[in-house]
């Protein structure tokens, strides 16, 4: 609920708009797990919210921990009984979580876990925002979640509306308080989605699932890309680059013997080459449910970061934050529902 949909509800209650501005203090920036901890609302207010309203819309069902990097794999259960991962990464100088914002994902990426079982439906604002506050919790006191990203299971631009209300509520002063910039979106290339976002107006960071350096092999890795190829993707993001004046991240996955040889790094250099643009390669995480696909080893994946940089590509490796964990998007969910059946 948003400030304003919140003082709609005191309205109905009867009660005062300032008992409004309170209540959003206490679901957001407190993330209190009952009612009765509103101290500053009235007794019988608390009463009625409790039996009218839901606080909170997930429940922890597990965790992973990684001992090594302190990140955490949280499966969490919506009212429905879906099941949702989110990760908290713990850093030195703050803690970032990804989030995840459909149950599911009917994107077909070979390589991903996530798609196995298709969609199953969109998260609500609410339920996307509540991944964030759960984690939240998970940190001692006086820490708090500095980054977001929406880059867990799911298409976040298939569910557009959903995504950006969340992402306001995430920014809101009286609640979590993230910075928009501390914010990332990422699509597998949804290109009226990644112009609807552009015109919004906001100093987002976008992220886009590139994995391939040309539409052949793009077209075979991701199946999106037989709807939009990539002179299309590209030409959105470089829209969204210059309405925002954010650099946009491009994402690449390398998988051995498949994305990850020189060609295809000459080939992605020139793609990107005179664009404000970053490239996160990220060596494939092994999945079950893809055992075709195998991670390149160190030399191979530095040969490839080694030629876009000699080409003027800003380019990082992404850390590895869960070797101990099932860190790709899906792996836990999925372990968890063969475990279901199995009983």
């Amino acid at each position: 609920m948003t400030v304003d949909e919140m003082v709609d509800l005191m309205a109905e209650l009867g009660e005062p708009r300032f008992r409004a501005r309170q209540l959003f203090e206490w679901v957001y920036q407190k993330g209190v797990k009952d009612f009765d901890a509103m101290t500053n609302l009235p007794a019988r207010l608390r009463q009625r919210l409790a039996e009218t309203t839901l606080l909170r819309l997930l429940e922890k069902e597990a965790e992973q921990h990684d001992r090594r990097t302190g990140t955490t794999k949280y499966l969490f259960r919506l009212v429905d009984g879906s099941l949702v991962e989110s990760v908290l990464m713990r850093q030195s100088w703050g803690h970032s979580v990804c989030v995840t914002t459909q149950v599911g994902c009917r994107m077909g990426c070979t390589f991903c876990a996530s798609t196995v079982g298709g969609l199953v439906r969109n998260l609500t604002a609410g339920e996307i925002v509540d991944q964030v506050i759960m984690m939240q919790r998970e940190l001692p006191p006086g820490e708090r979640v500095s980054t977001v990203v929406l880059m867990g299971s799911g298409e976040p631009l298939e569910n557009y509306d959903h995504v950006l209300k969340a992402v306001r509520l995430l920014h809101e002063p009286d609640g979590l308080n993230i910075g928009y910039r501390h914010i990332t979106i990422s699509t597998s290339g949804i290109v009226p989605g990644m112009r609807r976002l552009a015109e919004e107006g906001l100093p987002i960071t976008l992220a886009l699932s590139l994995h391939a350096p040309n539409d052949e092999l793009r077209r075979q890795l991701m199946p999106v890309a037989r709807i939009w190829p990539l002179a299309e993707v590209l030409a959105a993001a470089r829209e969204y680059a210059e309405k925002t004046g954010r650099r946009v991240t491009y994402e690449y996955i390398l998988i051995e013997g498949v994305n990850d040889g020189p060609e295809e790094a000459r080939q992605l250099a020139r793609l990107l080459k005179g664009t404000l643009a970053h490239v996160n390669l990220i060596p494939m995480n092994p999945v079950a449910e893809r055992p075709q696909y195998r991670r390149p080893g160190p030399e191979r994946v530095n040969q490839f970061k080694q030629i876009l940089e000699s080409s003027g590509i800003a380019t990082t490796v992404r850390r590895e934050m869960g070797g101990e964990i099932d860190a790709a998007c899906g792996q836990l969910r999925n372990r968890a529902q063969r475990a279901h059946l199995r009983r």
